[in-house]
């Protein structure tokens, strides 16, 4: 139960976070020589307007299957005082492209949140509008904040290509309520083996078992096949309670294949055998733990002062200050999310850049300058501070272009470089623009490298462009990837603004524009922090 912010004199509601399983049946076929690609959409409705929705988040991929079980789940608060409309989209995804409208719909359900907590014994299910069922299954999160690192080998699985051997995977399940099961990790698959050796999982406990160390775990072992149509090799049943004993005759598992029980009587002993090799468990920090030690976000923003912007003085700018104190796009954004993350800065003394602009005092094109116009002071002072030079830029610069984001990416990546080894900071950077990159094999390089430092970029569209590049910058279908290499973790989050414009047109939610874009930062930083080895300061 979350009990939030203490108000001493004010008044609140209690607030529950639910996580979200979701899995389908007998999907239609869209592709001709293969299974679908689903991937499943979680949307979330802003209001009684009918087509007032927002992504919420998406699943992984399945490759061709007709009955997705996906891992990734949905975390949302839960307020039994409001009825929360969902809806969930299913679509074939048939390249990188973000945009759904580029895939294959195969059907979608709403309902509400309400309808699916309160079914959680029985099983929700809902039928798809093209075909199909979807089943939703949702829980209360519990506080069990601990993290769980285990390692598992097989040996002699069954033999189950006929010109090879096995190329074995497992996925583990948890039992839920209604004696269903939630996919809750898929590992990777190991070529052409009987005696795989999977590299070591690292998951939150209450992602594995919700906290419940007796909550029973399946796990089911398969043979990878092109078509998707896996064969199982065969499963067990555990809980996390046994695995912590550790390694021993106690967490050795025989995968038993109940059709070949059957087909073999007594001769049959098992499909192979799983052992425990690893097990570990130990507190995962909050990230207001590291906040109480002390760490400091540092927030800078970078701003779009490319000619596509249009003319500031033309009320069709998006760069356009109105006469009546109207917020154009960008001051939405900057306020948006700086209101929030300066209260994590204990100076509130900001570096904020510019780029694509023409600028004083010889007119060369920039794409790294400071706001402020003066290298010796490029510091702005709060929010009002950021306005203040961001209007001063706009009346001084011009508008040219062209997009790129490498050089203010890089910019900041010197300043979290310094802190690689050292707790005490955390880099936020804000990117606002209006147009499709240029410099994008540069972005992704950029990104790449600084994903081993203390730094998460915000992207936030404004205007009508395809951004549809962009969606490929955040990593949540896939690690960035670049020349070869892969990014460490996931660092960009990307929205666009006109997915919060609020009813009727008039201005913007910023609440939730601010949590579309700060939701992964806690996560980030945590994730940082651990990849590392630090544990949070103990403040004097």
């Amino acid at each position: 139960m979350n009990f939030g912010t203490f108000q001493p004199g004010g008044a609140s509601l209690p607030i529950s976070q639910v996580e979200v399983s979701v899995r389908c049946e007998n999907l239609i076929d869209r592709d001709l020589t293969s299974k679908s690609d689903p991937t499943c959409v979680f949307f979330v409705k802003k209001s009684d307007n009918s087509g007032d929705w927002v992504e919420y988040g998406r699943t992984e991929k399945i490759e061709d299957s007709h009955n997705p079980k996906w891992k990734t789940k949905f975390v949302i608060d839960y307020r039994f005082e409001e009825r929360q409309i969902l809806k969930l989209a299913i679509y074939d995804i048939d390249s990188n492209n973000a945009r759904l409208d580029d895939h294959d719909f195969l059907g979608q359900a709403e309902f509400s949140l309400g309808e699916v907590m309160a079914q959680q014994s029985k099983g929700f299910v809902r039928n798809l509008c093209k075909g199909g069922k979807v089943f939703v299954h949702a829980e209360e999160l519990s506080s069990n904040r601990e993290t769980v690192e285990i390692k598992f080998e097989g040996q002699e699985l069954d033999k189950k290509d006929l010109f090879g051997k096995s190329d074995p995977f497992f996925e583990i399940s948890r039992a839920n309520e209604s004696n269903d099961y939630s996919v809750v990790y898929r590992s990777e698959v190991i070529k052409n083996t009987l005696d795989p050796k999977w590299k070591t999982i690292s998951l939150e406990v209450r992602v594995l078992c919700n906290g419940d160390y007796d909550r029973s775990l399946r796990f089911d072992v398969f043979d990878k096949d092109g078509d998707g149509s896996h064969d199982l090799i065969g499963s067990f049943q555990t809980n996390l309670r046994r695995l912590i004993k550790g390694p021993g005759s106690e967490n050795i598992y025989d995968c038993i294949n109940e059709k070949k029980r059957q087909k073999k009587g007594s001769k049959y002993k098992n499909s192979g055998s799983l052992l425990l090799k690893h097990i570990q468990i130990e507190p995962n920090p909050s990230f207001l733990e590291f906040i109480q030690g002390g760490l400091q976000v540092n927030f800078t923003v970078a701003i779009d002062f490319t000619g596509s912007n249009g003319r500031p003085t033309d009320p069709n700018s998006l760069h356009y200050r109105d006469p009546t104190g109207r917020p154009n796009q960008y001051v939405t954004a900057i306020q948006a999310v700086g209101e929030i993350i300066q209260d994590y800065d204990s100076d509130k003394q900001f570096p904020c850049l510019g780029f694509g602009a023409r600028i004083p005092p010889s007119g060369e094109v920039s794409h790294e300058f400071f706001l402020t116009l003066d290298s010796s002071n490029p510091f702005c002072s709060g929010i009002e501070g950021i306005l203040s030079s961001y209007y001063t830029s706009l009346n001084t610069v011009q508008l040219y272009g062209p997009t790129n984001f490498s050089p203010v990416i890089n910019h900041v990546a010197k300043f979290a470089q310094v802190y690689q080894s050292d707790p005490t900071n955390y880099f936020v950077l804000l990117i606002i623009t209006d147009g499709i990159i240029t410099d994008l094999e540069e972005t992704k390089s950029a990104l790449v490298a600084a994903s081993h430092l203390p730094l998460s970029v915000i992207i936030v569209g404004v205007g009508m462009e395809d951004f549809s590049a962009m969606e490929m910058l955040d990593g949540d279908t896939g690690r960035l990837q670049s020349d070869g290499k892969v990014a460490v973790r996931d660092i960009v989050q990307f929205v666009e603004l006109r997915k919060f414009v609020q009813q009727g047109g008039h201005g913007w939610n910023k609440e939730l524009l601010a949590k579309s874009l700060l939701a992964e930062i806690p996560k980030q930083v945590c994730g940082w922090m651990k990849s590392n080895g630090f544990k949070p300061l103990a403040r004097n």
